[in-house]
C-alpha cells in the first residue's frame, strides 16, 4: 500500500516572517523544534524574544510530555492504563479533554477523542496500515462513546478499554499556550507554526497583518490560497494530510467518522477554521470536516464565532463572510462567500 507522510508546514504555509531592519523594528529571533510528532518553527519579535522562546520551547516539551499517547508516564497514558479507575492528572490536561468533549457534544459527536483504538487498527498510529474489517471496526466503537468520557477539577474517569488521543486539540492548545508566553514576556509581535496549525500574536512589527498560506488538497505542495490575519489562530485539518491507498486504488486518510470507524467521507477535502482560541479551532477543524459541506455551513451560521475556509471534493471553495475580505484564491479559482444571515 502507497502511504504519504505529512509535509512539513504545507497544510498552513507562513508566509511573512517578522523581518526587521536593524534599530528600526524590534529584533526577530527564530527557534525550530520536534515535539508532538511534528516540526514546529516559532517566530518572536521584541526585545524579549530569545527568552520568549526559550520558555516556550520548555513549554512545548512540557504539554508534549503530559499529552503523549505513547510515553508511559504522560496524563493520556495513565488515564487509558486505568483500568476503568478515576485518573488524578494536571488540570490543564483536564481542561483540554473538557474543550474536545464539548466540542464534541455542540457538533453531534462529530469529533471524538476515544478514536485512539481505532486509528490504530487502519495503522495510522504504526504505520502499518490495513482496512480493518467491519467486525473489527464495530468491536472498537462498541468501547469508544464520548459520553462516558468525564472531567471534572483534575479527575478524569473512563471506562475500562478505553483510549484517548487529543492529537485533535493539543497542539491548537500548545500554540494558544505559546502566544501567551510571548505577552508574558512583554511581545506583541510574533507567530507560530505547530505543523497544520499557525496561530498569531498580534500583527508584523510594521503594523501589517500576517499572510498565511494554505496548501490546495488537489496539489498540497502548491497554494490554495493566502489569508491575511491578526491575533488568532488559522488550524486546517484535510484529508491529504496523512493517508494511504488500498490494494483497491482508493484513497483511505486518517480523519475517521466516529459513526463508522471510516475515513470521513461527506464531501470535503480540507477545512480551514479562524478564530482567537487554539484548542477550539483545532476540535472544530476536525468536527467541521466530519460533518460534511452543508452541515458544517449550518453550524457555522448558527455560532458565527469564528471563520472557515471550506473546500469540497470537487474543488469549490467557500470562505466565511468575516474573513472573505482578507482571502485570496492561488488557483485561479474563484471562492463563493458565505453570509451569516438575519
Amino acid at each position: 500500500m502507497k502511504h504519504r507522510l505529512p509535509a512539513v508546514f504545507l497544510p498552513l504555509l507562513l508566509l511573512t516572517g517578522c523581518i526587521s531592519k536593524a534599530d528600526q523594528e524590534p529584533p526577530t529571533r527564530t527557534a525550530e523544534i520536534f515535539a508532538m510528532d511534528t516540526y514546529m518553527t516559532l517566530k518572536a519579535c521584541g526585545a524579549g524574544a530569545e527568552a520568549a522562546l526559550d520558555a516556550a520551547s520548555a513549554r512545548i516539551q512540557e504539554l508534549d510530555d503530559l499529552f503523549s499517547v505513547t510515553k508511559e508516564d504522560s496524563d493520556i497514558s495513565r488515564i487509558n492504563h486505568a483500568c476503568g479507575m478515576p485518573t488524578v492528572v494536571r488540570n490543564e490536561t483536564a481542561a483540554v479533554i473538557g474543550t474536545a468533549l464539548a466540542v464534541g457534544a455542540d457538533t453531534g459527536y462529530a469529533l471524538n477523542i476515544a478514536l485512539y483504538p481505532v486509528l490504530r487498527a487502519w495503522g495510522f498510529t504504526t504505520g502499518s496500515y490495513q482496512i480493518p474489517a467491519r467486525e473489527t471496526l464495530d468491536t472498537l466503537l462498541a468501547s469508544a462513546d464520548p459520553k462516558r468520557i468525564t472531567a471534572d477539577g483534575s479527575v478524569v474517569v473512563v471506562p475500562q478499554g478505553y483510549e484517548l488521543d487529543l492529537g485533535a486539540v493539543a497542539k491548537g492548545y500548545t500554540g494558544d499556550q505559546v502566544t501567551e508566553i510571548f505577552r508574558q514576556f512583554g511581545l506583541t509581535s510574533g507567530i507560530v507554526s505547530l505543523g497544520g496549525n499557525v496561530q498569531a500574536l498580534g500583527t508584523k512589527p510594521d503594523g501589517s497583518k500576517w499572510t498565511v498560506g494554505i496548501a490546495d488538497p488537489e496539489k498540497p505542495d502548491s497554494l490554495l490560497g493566502k489569508v491575511e490575519v491578526e491575533d488568532c489562530a488559522v488550524i486546517t485539518s484535510g484529508s491529504y494530510e496523512r493517508y494511504f491507498e488500498g490494494e483497491d486504488g482508493k484513497r483511505y486518510w486518517h480523519i475517521l467518522d466516529p459513526a463508522d470507524g471510516c475515513p470521513a467521507d461527506n464531501g470535503l477535502s480540507s477545512v480551514t477554521v479562524i478564530g482567537r482560541n487554539g484548542a477550539r479551532c483545532d476540535a472544530l477543524s476536525t468536527a467541521l470536516f466530519v460533518m460534511g459541506t452543508e452541515p458544517a455551513k449550518t453550524y457555522w451560521q448558527k455560532q458565527r464565532s469564528f471563520e472557515m475556509i471550506l473546500v469540497t471534493d470537487d474543488g469549490h471553495i467557500f470562505v466565511t463572510e468575516g474573513i472573505a475580505s482578507d482571502f485570496r484564491t492561488e488557483n485561479g479559482k474563484e471562492a463563493e462567500i458565505l453570509h451569516g444571515g438575519s
